[in-house]
């Protein structure tokens, strides 16, 4: 497998090569190495909001599919638990409810509502039983506001992931935003993962590909900042219009920001606009194709469908297809690396850095 460095100085730096998104075995180890140890967004606390109710949720379906159990116990305590049985691996939950305990409906072994197992018929006589081991494995997870994200293995705590958004905008009141499936849906792209976040990371082909958006922002001000494990970019309104009315304590106060687009290492997107929250989660299928999840939380739905915010699925559509022509660029024979623009793409060169320092 071909190994990856990238320059810390961008200026003289190089990006990823062409077999970074066409090889199947760097499609593998970054299943392993990236994706089993990243945080992924599962859901909110919405699905799970009195005591005893229980929600499976798969971690990246199509990818690391990764069956979880959310549940609230009977002290009103949030836990996020495998969903497989410790007996002979039956999923144990495929639809949520009330339950005061989970059975596993293959043998009936038992289990309390934060994972310790109690009770497994015709075991009176396995030594040593309950062990530790007996008990539901406990993932790790925490919460901003009511999104709910968790990891099978995580490389930082998800504070290190969060802080700096948290920090920025914390005086949003996510608990009141309300998920709108009607406005949510998923894109199949013909393309690597990394090609898509490559795609995001960027503002620089807004003019030429976004027309509907790049009336709405002000390319000049466009810019990214970049933390360890996360990145901003902010988009500034071209007009003053459909923009954040900012407290004071902001350090944006004053200024018209339309957008707030957030991307946390390696797949998650949380593009805030004055109407809401629009997730974009993105799934590696194969080494080139790609399933994105757009998921919307509405705050203000009198501010939908203007500026930054509106005509995502068309700014959707016009990514793919650029997105998809590179993917077939980089099977060519004559393409090996490209430079990047200073300027422009700091936060390729950041996501890059990351993916190289992860992949090992």
């Amino acid at each position: 497998m071909p190994r990856f460095t990238i320059e810390p100085d961008i200026a003289r730096a190089s990006t990823l090569p062409g077999p970074a998104y066409t090889d199947p075995e760097v499609f593998a180890l970054a299943k392993e190495r990236i994706f089993a140890r990243s945080w992924q967004f599962i859901g909110d606390t919405d699905s799970v909001k009195a005591p005893t109710m229980v929600q499976p949720v798969t971690m990246l379906d199509g990818s690391l599919d990764e069956p979880l159990l959310l549940t609230r116990d009977a002290h009103d305590q949030l836990h996020c638990l495998s969903n497989v049985c410790t007996h002979r691996g039956t999923i144990l939950r495929d639809r949520g409810g009330r339950e005061k305990s989970l059975i596993c409906p293959y043998h009936g072994r038992r289990f309390d509502l934060d994972g310790s197992c109690r009770y497994m018929p015709e075991f009176e006589q396995v030594a040593g039983f309950p062990s530790e081991k007996d008990n539901l494995a406990r993932i790790p997870f925490g919460a901003w506001g009511k999104l709910l994200f968790a990891s099978a293995n995580p490389l930082a705590p998800l504070d290190d992931l969060l802080a700096d958004a948290r920090a920025r905008i914390g005086w949003m009141p996510l608990h009141e935003f309300t998920f709108d499936a009607s406005r949510s849906r998923d894109y199949l792209v013909k393309a690597n993962w990394a090609l898509y976040c490559d795609n995001y990371l960027e503002g620089f082909h807004i003019p030429f590909v976004h027309a509907s958006l790049n009336q709405a922002l002000d390319y000049g001000s466009y810019r990214t900042e970049l933390y360890r494990w996360s990145n901003l970019q902010l988009g500034v309104s071209k007009g003053g219009e459909n923009v954040f009315d900012l407290p004071r304590e902001s350090p944006d106060f004053g200024q018209g920001i339309a957008a707030y687009y957030y991307w946390l290492f390696p797949n998650t997107m949380l593009n805030f606009y004055p109407w809401g929250l629009s997730i974009n989660i993105v799934k590696p299928l194969a080494v080139d194709l790609t399933r994105v999840s757009f998921l919307a939380y509405i705050w203000d739905e009198r501010k939908l469908d203007r500026g930054a915010g509106a005509a995502l699925d068309r700014v959707e559509r016009e990514d793919e297809v650029v997105v998809e022509a590179v993917q077939r660029g980089l099977r060519s024979r004559f393409y090996d690396r490209g430079r990047y623009s200073p300027a422009r793409e700091q936060g390729v060169h950041h996501f890059h850095r990351l993916f190289a320092e992860v992949l090992g």
